[in-house]
């Protein structure tokens, strides 16, 4: 017994169970969440900095909101995450093509949240980015110290799909019928809670049910998650700063 090595049996050593009876290895899992991990803050910082090119160099922002070839471009640019979805369902296991395409859909996304940063207030792009980086900080931590526990939020996949039906169909019929300063803040109100319930709802995912190999659509879904929630919340700050 005392000729036993010793073994670190912590959290950051990857040895222990993330979930009561787990099959894998943790080591694995573990591997697989940093490498998620490092592509969304790969894609995050990303953001940042073209989104930071697009609200600074105030020509940009003037081209787009001025000219018919902006406003053609700036559809383009809408419309591009989308369509780089679909080669990437096919390819999310091939590299290096996986990264070229995840990195076309980011920088497209980027510059569609820096043309809408660019029309806000600096003070509350801050608000937003603060009360984002703390709740999706508080919700994965949450998710991880409740999935040790035992708890799985799959039940919520239902639910938050009619819920984004719901949210999608309210954003149409504001587009067609406006109801003014006070339903755009019940819409950015009820979007934060929708995708902080995809937020939990994906980080268990990635815990419990991505395979190895589903790295690149982990990291969109989470991803996009966070981008969603930071969007929701700057909706909310910019009607009550209106």
């Amino acid at each position: 017994m005392w000729n036993q090595a010793y073994r670190k049996d912590d959290v950051e050593a990857g040895t222990r169970p993330l979930y009561p009876a787990m099959l894998e290895a943790p080591e694995l899992r573990w591997s697989f969440i940093r490498k998620v991990y490092s592509i969304i803050t790969i894609q995050l910082l990303l953001t940042i900095a073209v989104a930071s090119v697009v609200v600074t160099v105030h020509p940009i922002s003037h081209f787009f909101a001025t000219t018919s070839a902006g406003l053609g471009l700036y559809i383009v640019l809408i419309i591009t995450p989308f369509i780089t979805l679909c080669p990437l369902y096919y390819y999310h296991q091939k590299h290096p093509v996986n990264y070229l395409l995840l990195g076309v859909f980011t920088v497209s996304l980027a510059f569609t949240i820096g043309l809408t940063c660019a029309f806000t207030s600096g003070k509350v792009i801050l608000e937003a980015v603060i009360l984002t980086t703390a709740v999706v900080i508080s919700l994965t931590l949450y998710t991880f110290w409740a999935a040790r526990r035992g708890q799985d939020f799959n039940f919520l996949g239902p639910f938050l799909f009619g819920a984004l039906i719901v949210l999608l169909v309210f954003a149409f019929i504001q587009i067609l019928f406006p109801l003014g300063k006070i339903s755009v803040m019940i819409y950015g109100c009820l979007a934060s809670i929708i995708f902080c319930g995809y937020i939990v709802y994906d980080t268990d995912n990635l815990i419990k049910r991505y395979t190895y190999d589903e790295y690149i659509w982990a990291a969109i879904s989470l991803y996009l998650d966070i981008i969603n929630l930071f969007l929701s919340l700057l909706t909310v700050f910019r009607a009550a700063d209106n």
